[in-house]
C-alpha cells in the first residue's frame, strides 16, 4: 500500500469521516476491499514472526562454541550436525539464526594501512590450490596456478601446474621472470612449505630457495602469519581465475585448459585496474624498465629439470607438444612425467620408464600392446582383439 494512501486513510479515521473506498481504490490502483481493510484498522502483515525454531533449544551450545578463539560459524555448524541427533537444517538457516541472535562473531575492527612500492622492487606469488574441471569428457582435471603479481603496475603472470614442489616454484619463477623480462628486487611469499621451513613459531628460509633468489639477485620476504592483507596484490588477482569456472566441459585436453588460463590473463592485463585506474599492461611499460636484468643462461639452465608432468587420460594417452602418446593402461589415472632425449620422448612412472615414442607430428600415437589392452576387457579372443586393434589404429591413422 502507498503511504499516501495509508495516511490519508489515518486522517479520515480520526476526523471520523468516511471516505469513498471504490474512489480511492481507482485513484491508488487497488480493490476497495483492500482500502477498507486499511480504514478499519489493518496495518500489513508484520515484519517479524515470533516463530520458534528448531536451534532455539541449542543456543547456549552455539553460543558457546562460537565464543572459542577462531571459531566460524561453518565449524559450529559441522560440529552441530554431528552432535545433535536432529536434523538442524541447512548451514544457510544456521547462519541466518547465528545472526539474528546476535552471535556471530565480531569481524576485528583493528585496521591496516595501504602500502605502495615503487616500479621494479616488489613482486607477490601465491598459489591457488587444487583447481578441479572437468573436460567435455567428463574427465576430471585438478590442478594448481601459479599467481606472480608486480607491485606497482599490478602485472600478472600464471603458471599452469599439476604439483606445488620447489622446483615447481623454480620453475614458476623462471617463466615469470622470462614473461616480465626481468628480476624484482625483492618477492613476498606466503608461507609455502617449498619455501619455508617452520619449527614450532620460527620460520626459516631453506637453503635451496636462498641459494635461488642469490643466483637470480632478489630479497625473500615473508608474509606475517594470518594477516593476508599484507600480500592483498596478489589475493585480488586469484579473484580472477574464478573466470576459468565457466569453461567447464568446454576443453579436452591439459593443454587447452593451459590456453585458456592464458587468455584469462590476456584480459586481466587489459582490464582497467581499480587501485590504479589503468590497465596493468599499460603501466607495466614502466615498471619493466626497472627490473633487473636475468641471470646468464648456465645459471639459468642449473635450475631447468628439461621434463614435465602430465596425468595419463582415459583412453590411456599424453600431452606432448599437442600431440597425444600411449603408455600401458594400468597407468591411467596417474601422474607421469615427460622427458625428451635424441627426439624420442621417455615416459616415466616415479622412477621407471612405462613408455617410449620417437617424436612425431602425427595427432595420435598409440603403440599397438597399448591399445590391445584397451580392448582387452571388451573381449575375451586374443586374435578378435588384434584383428580390431590393427583395424582401428589403421583407420584411426588414415582419419588423421
Amino acid at each position: 500500500m502507498q503511504k499516501t494512501l495509508i495516511t490519508q486513510l489515518r486522517i479520515c479515521r480520526l476526523a471520523d469521516t468516511k471516505p469513498n473506498f471504490a474512489e480511492l481504490g481507482r485513484i491508488y490502483n487497488v480493490d476497495w476491499r483492500t482500502v477498507k481493510k486499511y480504514y478499519d484498522g489493518y496495518e500489513g502483515k508484520p515484519k517479524h514472526h515470533n516463530k520458534p525454531s528448531k536451534l532455539d533449544p541449542y543456543i547456549s551450545t552455539i553460543e558457546a562454541k562460537l565464543a572459542i578463539k577462531g571459531a566460524t560459524v561453518r565449524a559450529v555448524y559441522e560440529y552441530m550436525c554431528d552432535q545433535v541427533d536432529t536434523d538442524i537444517g541447512t548451514y544457510s538457516n544456521f547462519n541466518k539464526y547465528v545472526k539474528s541472535k546476535g552471535l556471530k562473531p565480531k569481524k576485528s575492527s583493528k585496521g591496516h594501512p595501504r602500502y605502495e612500492t615503487p616500479p621494479g622492487f616488489q613482486a607477490q606469488v601465491d598459489w591457488k590450490e587444487d583447481i578441479s574441471m572437468a573436460n567435455c569428457h567428463g574427465e576430471i582435471f585438478t590442478f594448481q596456478v601459479f599467481d606472480f603479481k608486480l607491485g606497482y603496475s599490478r602485472y600478472p603472470v600464471f603458471i599452469y601446474k599439476l604439483s606445488k614442489t620447489r622446483q615447481d616454484v623454480f620453475d614458476c619463477l623462471i617463466a615469470c621472470f622470462r614473461e616480465i623480462g626481468g628480476v624484482p628486487q625483492e618477492i613476498l611469499f606466503d608461507n609455502m612449505a617449498s619455501v619455508v621451513d617452520v619449527n614450532g613459531q620460527s620460520r626459516k628460509v631453506n637453503q635451496k630457495m636462498q641459494a635461488f633468489a642469490k643466483d637470480f639477485n632478489f630479497k625473500i620476504r615473508l608474509c606475517k602469519p594470518r594477516a593476508p592483507w599484507t600480500k592483498g596484490k596478489v589475493e585480488v588477482i586469484n579473484k580472477f581465475l574464478a573466470w576459468l569456472l565457466p569453461y567447464e566441459g568446454e576443453f579436452e585436453t591439459e593443454d587447452e585448459l593451459a590456453d585458456i588460463l592464458q587468455k584469462i590473463h590476456r584480459k586481466v592485463c587489459m582490464r582497467v585496474c581499480e587501485e590504479t585506474g589503468v590497465p596493468p599492461l599499460l603501466l607495466f611499460q614502466k615498471e619493466k624498465e626497472y627490473l633487473q636484468p636475468l641471470p646468464n643462461e648456465t645459471i639459468i639452465d642449473s635450475y631447468c629439470p628439461h621434463d614435465r608432468q602430465t596425468i595419463v587420460g582415459k583412453d590411456s594417452l599424453v600431452t606432448f607438444n599437442r600431440c597425444k602418446y600411449s603408455v600401458p593402461a594400468e597407468y591411467i589415472g596417474k601422474p607421469v612425467r615427460l622427458q625428451v632425449r635424441n627426439d624420442v620422448l621417455h615416459i616415466y612412472h616415479n622412477t621407471e620408464v612405462i613408455a617410449s615414442h620417437v617424436l612425431s607430428e602425427k595427432r595420435i600415437n598409440y603403440h599397438s600392446d597399448h591399445y590391445r589392452q584397451l580392448l582387452a576387457p571388451n573381449f575375451s579372443d586374443e586374435d578378435t582383439i588384434a584383428e580390431i586393434a590393427a583395424r582401428n589404429l589403421e583407420q584411426l591413422d588414415r582419419f588423421l
